[in-house]
């Protein structure tokens, strides 16, 4: 080898390091000329401990590290003691600590090689004394090897770890250096990972008396503003938050409070401040529970509430990372983990003093907080509507524009989340946006006006996520307010001004259905161009948004219509395929899958085409990759991430191919690749999420051309089948969802006999033999995988498929016993909050309370309840296809469903109580055994302070009374009902009242002997027609048309105000009587007009059913 080249070369790459191209040119050569012979190992070795410059010695470190896996063995057995001997000194002895650090590593590289060889025998003694040594450069550097060594050996160092925890319980009190604290701190995290803290008990407690040590480490670089050493040590509690929780429990509490004044001390550096705050929400994820059981939500909010009035005039959606923002993002974690009684309460009661301030940043840190809880705790924020809405109202027209923006942001946010109960406020709402929208698009000065561009996006994103939540009719009186306003910003020099306003404009399209077709030609017109151009990013983005736009508008004005843009459009999406734009590709999927929704059969000539690409796409290649990155993934490198979808190996080098020419530009403070790097991922992640979209298109599309489907469905089951596996938990939930849709719709295929299904087992009606087999497949599958999934919303989307699907289909799906048995496990482990998905990252402690510590009895937060609620609604499924039978699987989760019916949070109570309605429907007579337990919990429920809870609890009563056998047990409990029964039929909430009657009319029904009909009957005449509840309609009627045909002589006699109601009841709207109870209805009319035909003529409506 010609040595004397070789180190030329690394001359020449240090000279033109600005020259990419040379430096690229001189690696090439080193990587296929030199770096294949173990000579420039031993070269490089040399240029390490010589005395050349710092950059060529940093260099020959950071090259020979990734030589020493493939050469060191090579090398002559006569040489290495001396090279050992020869580094160790050298690095002991350096004072430049890059330089130190990069020759740490080739240590590390050597002796991770020698002592499985059982070669290097005195390297532990030798770091330990060098840790220990009177010299601090040698502590310096025998730390840090020691350090790198734990991290590289592993589970080869564990016999060592009382020694080394013996050696870092002094140095960490290092008196003269505080790299040697540092050093120490992350020798001791790598320890943490490898420590067994159920066998090792002495060498936990050692590294649980250290933590305080370590946070005083912390302090000190924070004290000494020192930025790069804070992060160091932050990133050391990051990682022992991941170890074992038992090391961090015995100081947990006070780590939190050490946190938080951080974070809320204003004379710490930001950067500090900021990974304070990261660590707390990562101790929110990691540890929900005993975050929970300290109750420290309450003080955690009220902190950040008062951290974000720090913001000043800056933005909310700004990407700078800021301590403000970093509080709102805990906020927004907060609400989402812990229940609402921690979070949101404490925040509604203390948010007066910064809404009513004089000071303008107090009321947008207020305001801006409100907005942040909405994601996290819908619910409970829809039930203080009431409350908030005024105050998001009154600060919306607040005279500072910063107030006013964050209220716009708050208005957004809810809309997004409660767009239902928000639009009911529309006529106060919706003139302040467009007078909002006006007032910014009047004063924009410019393209550099940011601050009025910004309002005018946000005014429209406000609007496109509000008139979700408007009906057709209302919406219809708006049209010509907000259509002419957003048209007019199609032509904005703007392209995310004219993103917001198209996308609005797709949003006011669906919601008004109809009443859009005026102005649906003109709106296609003007943006006809956009769904060609393609000359920049931006430009294509527009494209995506278009697409989406006029697909909606395709579902609000129909197929006729919109018949001569479908080919040049379908043209256009499929040109997008090939435009090299994920998002795109997307647009497409999406595009397809409404015009399947608009044209079902009618767009069979399309779906070969179609359905080509879309396989294309979910069979795409998605292999593992090794990427290379900079320091921005620093703390990643060695290790194996999914990301988006995809199995990622990151590593700073691999071990075929050297990444010289980053590492030399960084030596020079060079800007390196890292954000290509980054690129690269974003890319990834882009396949997945095409795919998640791809997949749910195939559901769209099965869905609405069912038989035209039929060719394609085997090579669907093979595609679709494996991606319920899929890395990525985006592609799962497609997956899960269109393979459940595949079913229902194959289902629907079969013969009108068959379909009509009964309840119980062994099946009644067997399904047909291909729907047999399509149904044990994805039951078999789903069920298997259901048990073990991590991630809770994937669990969720099979709780709310499964429901659906058993509901539609009967009981076939479980016909399986197997699948029964699987069904109900995952089932109880979902009640009692057991399952994978619901558990901490870390197991819980003996440290907090016995309620704390079982998952069973703690407060839910609405995402944590959200699984639970599905779970409940596959329960309330199976009631329906098991019937009678179903008591066998409700003893299984009665306790849980009771207890939940007793919780301390009005939804689960509310939920709980409708799920026993529905159970106590299913099992009929079955019912009986359960017949005195269920009266103790609904009675209770029956004065439930919520109207909800009280609502379900007469309902399930009735049908208690109707189907149980326990006749000795109704008839303790009977007249206590029926006079429970009477103030509910006087309340304000008409769902109560339609509720109360519907338990009147079962009482009456089974046992009329019970009632005093005089008294009660024109109690119940007085609360009809029913407003809300139309089902309990069937046993209101059912109940009087008896009566009636008893001739029953108090209905008689009040025939006189029946007579309206039941030209009501027959009128619109349709959905008030199922058939059933119509034909009932209609034949007692013809009874009353027999009888009393003169009172009868009265109502034209009724004798329209008299006539018809």
């Amino acid at each position: 080898m010609d040595t004397k080249k070789f180190v030329q070369l690394f001359g020449e790459i240090l000279a033109q390091v600005a020259d990419t191209a040379r430096v690229k040119a001189a690696t090439a050569t080193l990587k296929s000329e030199y770096y294949t012979l173990p000579e420039s190992l031993t070269v490089l070795l040399q240029l390490l401990v010589s005395d050349e410059s710092i950059s060529l010695r940093q260099l020959a470190a950071t090259q020979a590290r990734s030589l020493v896996s493939k050469h060191w063995k090579a090398l002559p057995s006569g040489q290495k003691p001396q090279i050992r001997q020869h580094i160790l000194q050298r690095t002991l002895a350096e004072e430049q600590q890059l330089v130190r650090h990069g020759a740490a590593r080739v240590i590390t590289a050597i002796a991770k090689i020698d002592l499985n060889d059982g070669e290097w025998p005195d390297l532990f003694d030798t770091l330990v004394q060098a840790a220990g040594s009177q010299t601090p450069r040698h502590r310096e550097v025998g730390t840090y090897i020691l350090f790198t060594t734990i991290e590289a050996l592993e589970e080869d160092m564990t016999a060592k770890i009382p020694q080394l925890l013996e050696l870092f319980g002094k140095t960490i009190n290092d008196p003269q250096s505080a790299e040697v604290k540092i050093n120490s701190m992350l020798a001791l995290s790598r320890i943490a990972i490898l420590l067994d803290t159920e066998e090792d008990e002495d060498s936990l407690k050692k590294i649980q008396d250290l933590i305080p040590q370590m946070v005083a480490v912390l302090k000190a670089a924070i004290d000494a503003s020192d930025e790069d050493r804070t992060t160091q040590c932050f990133e050391v509690f990051q990682t022992l938050l991941g170890c074992d929780s038992a090391v961090l429990n015995k100081h947990f509490k006070d780590l939190l409070q050490f946190m938080t004044n951080i974070a809320a001390d204003t004379e710490a550096d930001e950067d500090a401040r900021t990974q304070a705050i990261s660590f707390l929400m990562q101790c929110v994820r990691f540890r929900k529970l005993k975050m929970q059981g300290l109750r420290v939500g309450e003080q955690l909010t009220l902190k950040c509430l008062e951290i974000v009035t720090e913001m000043g005039d800056a933005d909310a959606d700004d990407e700078d990372v800021t301590t403000g923002r970093s509080a709102l993002a805990l906020i927004d974690v907060l609400s989402e983990s812990l229940p609402p009684s921690q979070v949101v309460v404490p925040l509604l009661q203390n948010l007066g003093p910064y809404v009513n301030s004089p000071d303008p940043d107090r009321r947008k840190a207020g305001i801006l907080a409100l907005g942040t809880c909405v994601e996290g705790a819908p619910d409970f924020i829809n039930t203080q509507l009431h409350e908030i809405f005024p105050l998001v109202l009154r600060l919306f027209q607040d005279p500072e524009d910063k107030v006013r923006r964050a209220a716009l942001d708050t208005i957004m946010r809810l809309a997004e989340d409660l767009a239902e109960d928000l639009g009911k406020e529309h006529e106060k709402l919706m003139p302040a946006l467009v007078k909002h929208l006006d007032t910014a698009m009047k004063q924009l000065a410019g393209p550099e006006d940011t601050k009025n561009m910004d309002t005018i996006r946000a005014c429209c994103n406000a609007i496109d996520a509000l008139v979700d939540g408007l009906d057709e009719d209302v919406l219809q009186g708006y049209l010509s307010e907000l259509v002419p306003r957003m048209s007019k910003l199609f032509t904005h020099p703007d392209f995310k001004i004219k993103a917001a306003a198209i996308g609005a404009l797709g949003a006011i399209a669906a919601s008004s259905k109809q009443a859009f077709a005026p102005y649906f030609e003109q709106v296609m017109t003007a943006l006809s161009d956009y769904v060609q151009i393609k000359d920049s990013e931006e430009e294509l983005d527009l494209r995506c948004t278009t697409c989406d736009a006029m697909g909606a508008m395709a579902l609000a004005v129909g197929a006729e219509p919109f018949q001569r843009y479908v080919r040049p459009l379908m043209e256009a999406t499929e040109e997008g395929l090939h435009l090299d734009h994920p998002k795109l590709r997307e647009t497409s999927f999406l595009f397809w899958g409404n015009m399947a929704k608009v044209y079902k059969s009618e767009f069979k000539p399309f779906l070969e085409g179609v359905i080509k690409a879309i396989f294309e796409s979910l069979e795409s290649e998605e292999s593992d990759l090794d990427v290379e990155l900079g320091e921005e993934a620093a703390d990643l490198v060695g290790k194996e991430v999914t990301i988006g979808g995809r199995k990622v190996k990151v590593s700073a080098f691999t071990d075929d191919e050297l990444a010289a020419a980053d590492e030399i530009e960084d030596l020079d403070g060079m800007e390196d690749d890292d954000d290509s790097d980054w690129a690269d991922l974003q890319a990834v992640t882009a396949v997945a999420q095409e795919k998640e979209i791809a997949v749910e298109v195939v559901g769209d599309i099965v869905t609405h051309l069912t038989r035209d489907y039929i060719p394609y469905i085997e090579k669907t089951v093979e595609t679709v089948l494996p991606m319920t596996e899929h890395s990525y938990e985006g592609v799962r939930r497609g997956a899960i969802g269109t393979l459940y849709r595949l079913y229902a719709a194959v289902w629907g295929l079969q013969p009108d006999e068959i379909q009509k299904w009964k309840p119980g087992l062994p099946l009644q009606q067997k399904p047909t033999d291909e729907v047999v087999k399509l149904g044990e497949i994805i039951a078999t599958s789903t069920l298997a995988i259901w048990n073990e999934e991590e991630d809770r919303a994937t669990v969720t989307e099979i709780n709310r498929n499964l429901a659906a699907t058993l509901k539609l289909t009967g009981p076939s799906l479980i016909s399986n016993p197997s699948n029964l048995t699987s069904l109900s496990k995952t089932i109880l482990s979902l009640l009692n909050k057991q399952h994978t998905c619901q558990l901490d990252m870390g197991p819980f402690d003996s440290t907090s309370s016995p309620d704390d510590l079982d998952p069973g009895v703690i407060e839910s937060s609405e995402y944590d309840w959200l699984v639970i609620d599905t779970a409940l609604d596959v329960i309330v499924s199976l009631s329906h296809v098991l019937g009678p039978t179903f008591a066998e699987f409700y003893k299984l989760v009665d306790k849980s469903i009771l207890r939940f019916a007793s919780s301390s949070e009005s939804y689960e109570r509310s939920t709980a109580v409708g799920v026993l309605a529905e159970c106590i429907r299913g099992m009929e007579a079955s019912v009986t055994p359960y017949t005195s337990s269920l009266f103790k919990i609904l009675m209770h429920r029956l004065h439930d302070e919520d109207a909800g809870v009280k609502s379900n609890a007469v309902f399930a009563i009735g049908l208690l009374i109707a189907n149980s056998e326990d006749e000795r047990e109704i008839g303790k409990n009977f007249n206590t009902v029926l006079a429970n029964l009477e103030p509910l039929l006087g309340e304000d909430e008409a769902r109560t009242k339609d509720n109360a009657a519907g338990c009147v009319g079962r009482m009456i029904s089974n046992y009329q002997e019970k009632v005093p009909l005089g008294a009660v009957l024109p109690a119940l005449v007085s609360v009809l027609p029913l407003k809300e509840d139309f089902e309990e309609n069937a046993s209101v009627w059912e109940c009087l048309v008896r009566l009636y045909s008893e001739g029953e002589p108090t209905i008689l006699g009040l025939t006189p105000k029946i007579l309206p109601i039941l030209e009501q009841v027959l009128g619109p709207p349709e959905e008030q009587l199922d058939d059933e109870t119509r034909e009932q209805v209609v034949q007692l009319v013809k009874f009353l007009h027999g009888k009393q035909a003169q009172l009868v003529k009265k109502y034209p409506g009724l004798m329209a059913a008299v006539n018809g």
